[in-house]
C-alpha cells in the first residue's frame, strides 16, 4: 500500500514499553526470573494507517497488541492514546476507552462464547456499553452482519455452525460493534485457508476504506503484510529492529535480521528464486536474552562491539527507523544505503547505532 507523509499526531503512541512475566519458585513462591517478551518498544500508528507487525513465533508481537490495549498491564513504559497516557486511567475511564479499540483475535472459534447466539455475541459490546434499547441493538446487529456479509439467518446460529471463515467475519463485526478508531488484528488469517483469507483481508481493507479504521496488523505471513500494510515493524526477542514504509522495507531492508527473514518468504513464480540467508543457531530464550544487541548471537556480520553495546535508534525522518551499526558489511545492504544517498526524497530516514 501506499505510504504517505503523516503530520498530524499519532493516534497510538508508545514509548519504551517493557513486560516481564515472572517466573516463581521455591518454597515461597519468590520471583527466580522473568520472560522478557517486550523490552523497550517504541513505534506510532497514525490515524487510517495500518502497521503491520512482523517476527518469529515468540518474539512478543502478541503481547505488545495486548499491552497497548491494556488487557496486558505492562511492567513500564507508556502507552498514549490520542496524545493521553492511558496507563493513568482508572478503571471506569478505562471502561470507556475500550469502545475506541477493539482486537480480532487469532482464533476465530475459541474467541466466540460457544453458549451464545451469533445476535448475543455481536451484540453484547452494546448491552455492555448501555448503548441503545434492545431493538436498537437488534437492528444494529443486523446491520453489522450485513457489512460482514453474513446473512440475516445467521443471528440465531451458534459458532460452532460456521466455517473458519465465517466465523472470523463474526469477529469482526463484534469489533465494529462500538465504531472503534482503533482494532488490533491478531493472527486474525492465518488459522484460514487461502481463499478465506483473501475474503477476510478484503473485507477488513473494505471496511477500513468505509470506517475511517486504524490497524495494528499482527501476522507472521510475510506476503499479507506487505499487502495490507502502510508501514510495517519488524520485532526481534522483545524488541523493533526495523521500521520502514512497506515498499522500502521490501525491496531494500537495511537490518540483517529484516533480510534474512524476507529470504525466507516464497515468490510465487517457479523461475525466480532469491537467496536464502541462513542464520545460525536458535532464537536465545526471552528469559535471559544476549547482552548487547540481541541479535549479535545469529548475525552474519557481529561485531565485538555487538555483543558489548545495545543499539540506539535514531530516527531521521518518518520512513526508516531500524536498529544497527553502520555500516553494515553486507553489499545488498550497502546497496540499499547508496539508494538511500541517491534519493533522499524516497528514503526520508535512517537508524544509525553506536554514535
Amino acid at each position: 500500500m501506499p505510504e504517505t507523509e503523516k503530520t498530524a499526531s499519532p493516534l497510538v503512541e508508545v514509548k519504551d514499553l517493557v513486560k516481564h512475566f515472572p517466573i516463581r519458585g521455591g518454597v515461597f513462591l519468590k520471583e527466580i526470573a522473568s520472560v522478557k517478551a517486550v523490552d523497550g518498544v517504541s513505534l506510532s500508528i497514525h490515524e487510517g494507517e495500518t502497521l503491520g507487525l512482523v517476527g518469529e513465533s515468540g518474539c512478543g508481537k502478541t503481547t505488545l497488541g495486548r499491552l497497548i490495549l491494556r488487557l496486558e498491564e505492562p511492567t513500564a513504559g507508556e502507552i498514549y492514546f490520542q496524545g493521553e497516557n492511558i496507563l493513568t486511567y482508572r478503571p471506569s475511564r478505562m471502561r470507556a476507552l475500550r469502545r475506541e479499540m477493539q482486537i480480532v483475535f487469532q482464533d476465530p472459534f475459541s474467541s466466540l462464547n460457544p453458549r451464545k447466539t451469533v445476535a448475543e455475541i455481536v451484540g453484547e459490546p452494546l448491552r455492555v456499553h448501555g448503548i441503545g434499547s434492545r431493538r436498537e441493538r437488534e437492528e444494529r446487529v443486523l446491520n453489522l452482519l450485513e457489512v460482514v456479509g453474513m446473512r440475516r439467518e445467521s443471528l440465531r446460529r451458534y459458532p460452532h455452525q460456521f466455517s473458519g471463515g465465517q466465523r472470523q467475519r463474526i469477529g469482526v463485526a463484534r469489533a465494529l460493534a462500538l465504531n472503534p478508531k482503533l482494532i488490533i488484528c491478531d493472527e486474525a488469517v492465518s488459522a484460514l485457508d487461502v481463499s478465506i483469507q483473501a475474503q477476510v483481508i478484503n473485507l477488513l481493507q473494505d471496511l477500513q476504506g468505509e470506517f475511517g479504521l486504524t490497524y495494528l496488523f499482527i501476522s507472521h505471513d510475510l506476503s499479507v503484510v506487505e499487502h495490507v500494510s502502510n508501514r510495517v515493524a519488524v520485532m526481534y526477542l522483545g524488541k523493533i529492529v526495523e521500521i520502514a514504509a512497506s515498499d522500502d522495507l521490501y525491496t531494500t531492508p537495511l537490518h540483517p535480521y529484516t533480510q534474512a527473514l524476507l529470504s525466507a518468504s516464497p515468490i510465487p513464480d517457479p523461475t525466480t528464486r532469491r537467496q536464502r540467508i541462513l542464520l545460525k543457531g536458535d532464537v536465545p530464550s526471552p528469559i535471559d536474552p544476549p547482552s548487547g544487541c540481541r541479535f549479535h548471537t545469529r548475525c552474519l556480520y557481529a561485531r565485538e562491539l555487538c555483543s558489548r553495546d545495545e543499539p540506539r535508534r535514531r530516527r531521521q525522518g518518518y520512513q526508516r527507523n531500524k536498529a544497527h551499526p553502520e555500516p553494515l558489511p553486507s553489499p545488498r545492504c550497502m546497496a540499499g544505503l547508496r539508494d538511500f544517498v541517491r534519493e533522499p526524497a524516497t528514503r526520508q530516514g535512517l537508524t544509525l547505532c553506536y554514535q
